[in-house]
């Protein structure tokens, strides 16, 4: 195995991911520990995978749990109650059958209309909590296929990385973007992008035969993210724009780019 064969084929993502058998593996590390390049070049994937997977992870709601333990705690037994019958003359003793049947009934109508409140309000619990489930099932869906999309990108084998350094605007930037011509899929690391204020977003162009065209507005709140690939783009650039994007790039705030092959 050599280094062409070992990216051409996707190979170190695979490799990576733990999908590659004992000889395979032990070629591969062979190779990165004689190739400071490639070695270099595996680290950052790594971390990429590692950031992905951090960045989307989510917690259950708090709610859940602590409605789940007051469903449990709010079982109730009603105590028996004992009435003691008068053995006095016949008319006593039955009217004290009597009384006693009734006061029996009327506890227990009292238990059953508790218990009936109790259980409307514990429905309410479990259709506000079945409310909080069904909304993180669908964040956790719209999280699974954005995962799936970058994911799907960087372990492609047709992925091409390419390195986009920060200009005298911006020195010590650094954006990594994946960009796959046959998905048509663009995925980029703008995890050292300088932090701006929040009055300006950085903003992604594709030239193409010298005109730019937006890639989107690049999020403040993820390191790793899609963009949108455009056809026949011959080079990548990054300006900084208002807030929220612009129409136009503004040529004098260009901070990083770079061509294609």
């Amino acid at each position: 195995m050599d280094k062409k064969k070992l990216l051409d084929n996707g190979l170190l993502e695979q490799y990576l991911l733990g999908e590659l058998n004992a000889d395979q593996c032990n070629e591969i590390e062979k190779l990165l520990a004689s190739d400071p390049e490639l070695k270099a070049k595996y680290d950052l994937l790594e971390q990429d995978f590692e950031s992905m997977g951090l960045e989307n992870a989510i917690e259950p709601p708090v709610e859940v749990k602590s409605n789940i333990l007051k469903l449990v705690s709010k079982t109730t037994i009603p105590k028996a109650k004992v009435i003691k019958l008068y053995s006095g003359g016949n008319d006593k003793y039955y009217l004290g059958i009597a009384a006693s049947v009734a006061g029996l009934l009327l506890v227990g109508s009292i238990w059953m209309f508790s218990q009936l409140s109790e259980v409307k309000q514990q429905l309410n619990t479990v259709e506000s909590t079945n409310s909080e489930l069904n909304n993180t099932i669908d964040k956790l869906n719209k999280e699974l296929n954005s995962n799936t999309t970058l994911y799907a990108t960087l372990s492609h084998p047709d992925t091409e990385q390419y390195i986009l350094k920060g200009n005298t605007l911006m020195p010590e930037g650094k954006v990594v973007s994946y960009v796959n011509h046959t998905t048509k899929s663009v995925v980029i690391n703008a995890e050292k992008l300088p932090d701006l204020d929040a009055e300006h977003d950085y903003q992604m162009w594709a030239d193409v035969e010298g005109e730019m065209i937006n890639m989107g507005v690049i999020s403040k709140d993820k390191n790793l993210l899609a963009m949108n690939y455009i056809d026949h783009a011959e080079s990548l650039n990054i300006t900084i724009e208002p807030a929220g994007g612009n129409d136009h790039p503004t040529v004098s705030r260009l901070v990083t780019n770079i061509y294609l092959n």
